[in-house]
């Protein structure tokens, strides 16, 4: 059977579940209607939901229409529980947003709207309680067109007496549909199912759940005009949710997006899904696989994360939706705070936007919350779970900070027998870019390992500013150098320099301090008009020209600082008497307009925040001592960057690579493929340079290393590069060929390597020897010898060339990068590799690159080229004999050379 995966959102009490149980009861999957008020609705599984009345955790229904399967996801409406909801729009097929008829478009169904388009998820809208006195079909629909979109389409209309209406209207919506309409005067279902799917059309339908109006025909609609996904064969899979059941088993939700998942197949190293659930209400039923679009619970795994992909599947990116403010979490006398902070970080994997924090200084656990509500469910739940009564403190608004200029940050930790050192550049990312990583070090100053190791601890933890020790963010940081000992440097002491390093930096950059915003719709009285934009400016808010709306209202749009807005709302029922309406919906982080006021209030002072020290640890006479940060560079083992070099762009010098990692907000945070012979060749070189530039900025060939470090010492730096040699054209021309990727690049050549891989190497110093006799270059041709124990450098001379078989423990990429940065900036260097890795380093120390094919047709050319020059010298040789006797003597020769013929 085809699977969907519907998803219903909706404002709150604009009758979502109600409309859910219509649908349940209408698909035969429940046999008496459930309401809300009566708290005996199918999908209100939780107690807390039932008294309360609303939804407060996702749940799923299984139902068939048709010759369909279908998952119905219930999402959370009130805005309070907005990350619940978010975080099921990861695995929707489908949409149906509900909209209450009674109050239309309202604030937080503007943010529904905006993260469906996030999303890309294909929407279907249905208005419900249009039995209510007041509700006016056309002029909801004219909202709808003004504050959703143009292409929302009443589909009511499908089978009435204004079908050719219906027709245009759908027509409209797409370019290639309406030629078509224009042309043959009808649109096909599967016509109408492709506009749905790419979000040109939203089909709209009216009625009332409570009163079973509008229902079926809706359910007709979601029938006729989805479509079901295709899946790939390879097993995929899209975790979005963490819960517990009744025992406390711990649940992993996810959804099957390609292949099939059977029970006690590994998922991780060493986790297994020991049961997989298929939930409909409170109840489920255990499956031994789940195909592909199967939304199940599987048991078994303890370290899922919501938004974790599984085989083809990637790491989802961080939410829009996340708290703003922040609460302490307020204990009883007799709890153990440390107990029950391990309690709430396990509730925490259910509720990742919580961020428990443990306050060391303060003694205090804190964490963030949407608003009052989520505080009350809050409660209940801890009561429920772990039978402790907290109580919760004034909520404060959650500030962010990032810096305004690049800047270099150093960290060094070198207690007796450990040794680490890491430089990284910070610099100003977009707004709402959050943090992303980067690595421009050479793997011959630091090992990848280590590499890896500082990005890991990069990324492992929250890093505090330096004004109010708030959450840093928007930031772009780049690992430019480091250095490791044989002997003494362990993982630890990495983690150490890399706290450090990015504590400095931020100790020595111009730091700004972040609030969040805001974006409001405000509906009031004309009259008042004036009063509501004084308030807005009081604020340190911004506003739109006010536009007029119906019945003598005035809307005006803006933004604010959600500390100033935070309780305005009943401020404007004061004035306007109840008329006026606020819809409010965060926009992101802008910086602070008194950040001064703000800083102080904090009174944060981070050279006594001893969890996360701005100094570092060096060492003399056998005993480490601490350095201020501010003296850091006096000490420091490795030459910084030169600040003047600070532009906001990755060093391009001798010391960049390729690999490059991205942050918290980008869904790939993997590192480049593995080098391998033949794979991942860049064949044009105007899609290299433009790869290379988007990733480490322009290529400057020949131009002054940025990394002080490359010079012997300090006295040479300023001298180096300004002498008259420097400004000599280049004269010499050097040919360097990576042999065994060459030689498993060539079909030919790889054929022969497969019988006898000397035979193959022989040949190509054959190919490069004729070659090279024709270009007059220097060639050196580099084979791998590092897996040989024992191997020293040797290097031979074959015929015209020089043949180079590296040392132990270093293969050909490394030397030959070695070497063009000894010689590529004296002289004129091409690197032939297919090696895309290989390519993108040596083009950044102002090499040429030329790929293996291109080697190939390079040869060809010279060999078509050898042989035009000897045909053309033939032709235009002289005999000298033949031309100078008579023309009878000639014809003479002539015929007696024939007759022996």
């Amino acid at each position: 059977m085809e699977k969907l995966v519907v998803g219903i959102l909706a404002h709150v009490d604009a009758g979502k579940t109600t409309l859910s149980e219509g649908i349940l009861y209408l698909t035969g999957k429940i046999r008496k209607l459930g309401r809300v008020d009566h708290k005996d609705a199918y999908l209100d599984t939780y107690n807390l939901e039932r008294e309360r009345g609303i939804t407060i955790f996702s749940k799923q229904a299984e139902f068939e229409l048709g010759n369909r399967g279908i998952t119905l996801l219930d999402t959370p409406g009130h805005v309070d529980f907005s990350a619940e909801m978010e975080r099921t729009l990861q695995v929707l097929d489908y949409a149906i947003l509900v909209i209450n008829g009674a109050d239309g478009v309202q604030g937080h169904t503007m943010t529904l709207w905006r993260l469906l388009a996030r999303y890309q998820i294909p929407t279907f809208l249905f208005i419900n309680k249009m039995d209510q006195d007041g509700t006016d079909k056309e002029k909801l629909l004219a909202e709808l067109k003004k504050r959703l979109s143009d292409n929302c389409v009443d589909f009511t209309w499908e089978k009435s007496a204004l079908q050719s209406q219906f027709l245009e209207d759908i027509s409209v919506c797409d370019e290639e549909l309406l030629e078509k309409y224009l042309e043959t005067e009808e649109i096909l279902t599967a016509d109408i199912q492709k506009v749905i799917r790419e979000r040109k059309l939203f089909p709209c339908f009216f009625g009332s759940a409570l009163k079973m109006t509008g229902v079926e025909e809706f359910l007709h609609g979601l029938e006729k005009y989805c479509e079901t996904p295709t899946y790939p064969s390879e097993f995929g899979a899209k975790v979005f949710k963490i819960a517990r059941d009744d025992q406390g088993n711990r649940l992993s939700y996810m959804k099957i997006t390609g292949g099939t998942l059977k029970v006690k197949e590994l998922l991780t190293d060493t986790e297994k899904a020991d049961q997989i659930r298929i939930y409909s209400g409170a109840k489920f039923e255990l499956a031994k696989e789940a195909p592909a679009g199967t939304i199940c619970a599987v048991t078994g795994l303890s370290q899922t994360h919501p938004g974790q992909g599984f085989g083809i599947e990637r790491e989802s990116e961080m939410p829009v939706l996340e708290p703003v403010l922040n609460y302490r979490i307020l204990l009883p006398e007799d709890c153990d705070i440390h107990q029950m902070l391990k309690k709430l970080k396990e509730l925490e994997e259910e509720e990742p936007e919580l961020h428990i924090v443990w306050n060391e200084q303060l003694g205090e656990i804190h964490a963030m919350l949407m608003g009052e509500v989520q505080i009350e469910i809050l409660k209940h739940l801890i009561w429920e779970r772990f039978h402790v009564a907290v109580e919760f403190g004034t909520g404060n608004i959650v500030y962010k900070e990032t810096i305004a200029e690049p800047v270099e940050g150093v960290g060094h930790f070198e207690p007796l027998r450990h040794y680490a050192e890491v430089h990284l550049l910070l610099e100003p990312g977009e707004p709402g870019s959050g943090l992303q990583f980067f690595t421009a070090c050479s793997e011959d100053v630091l090992d990848r390992n280590w590499q890896r190791l500082i990005l890991t601890h990069l990324e492992e933890r929250e890093h505090p500013g330096v004004l109010t020790g708030s959450p840093i963010t928007d930031m772009q940081i780049t690992l430019i150098t480091g250095r490791a000992h044989l002997k003494h440097t362990e993982g630890g002491d990495f983690r150490q320099a890399t706290y450090r390093a990015v504590r400095q930096g931020l100790k020595k950059a111009k730091s700004v301090l972040l609030e969040p915003y805001y974006e409001f719709r405000l509906e009031i009285p004309g009259d008042m008009i004036g009063r509501a934009m004084t308030d807005i400016q009081k604020m340190n808010g911004t506003f739109q020209q006010p536009e007029a709306d119906e019945d003598d209202m005035m809307v005006l749009k803006g933004s604010a600082p959600v500390s100033m807005m935070r309780d305005y709302q009943t401020q404007v029922t004061s004035y306007t008497k109840g008329r006026g309406r606020l819809f409010c919906s965060l926009k992101g982080y802008a910086p602070c307009q008194n950040q001064d006021e703000i800083v102080e209030e904090f009174g944060y002072d981070s050279e006594r925040d001893l969890d996360n020290p701005t100094g570092s640890v060096f060492c003399a006479h056998g005993a480490g001592f601490v350095v201020p940060w501010y003296e850091v560079e006096d000490y420091m083992h490795l030459e910084g960057v030169d600040e003047s070099e600070l532009g906001g762009t990755i060093p391009d010098g001798g010391e960049s690579t390729a690999e490059n990692r991205n942050g918290r907000n980008q869904g790939d945070a993997g590192y480049c493929p593995p080098k391998n012979a033949g794979v991942g060749s860049y064949e044009d070189e105007e899609e290299l340079k433009a790869i290379f530039e988007r990733t480490f900025g322009p290529v400057k060939r020949y131009k002054e290393p940025q990394f002080k470090r490359t010079f012997s010492s300090k006295s040479d730096s300023g001298s180096y590069y300004r002498n008259s040699s420097f400004a000599k054209k280049k004269e010499k021309e050097y040919l360097l060929v990576d042999g065994y990727n060459i030689i498993y690049a060539w079909e030919d050549l790889k054929e022969l390597a497969d019988a006898n891989l000397h035979a193959a190497q022989t040949k190509l110093m054959d190919i490069l020897s004729n070659y090279q006799g024709f270009k007059k270059c220097t060639l050196i041709l580099v084979f791998d010898a590092y897996k040989i124990e024992g191997h020293a450098e040797e290097v031979l001379t074959y015929h015209n060339i020089h043949v180079v078989y590296t040392k132990e423990a270093e293969t050909a990429d490394q030397y030959i990068e070695k070497t063009v940065h000894k010689i590529g900036r004296e002289n004129q260097v091409t690197v032939a590799t297919s090696d895309g890795l290989e390519q993108i380093i040596i083009m950044g120390q102002g090499a040429h690159r030329m790929s293996a094919r291109g080697l190939r047709d390079e040869i060809k050319a010279t060999e078509n080229q050898i042989r035009q020059q000897w045909h053309e010298k033939r032709q235009s040789s002289k005999n000298y004999l033949i031309d100078n006797i008579s023309d009878e003597m000639a014809q003479y020769m002539k015929e007696k050379r024939l007759e022996k013929q």
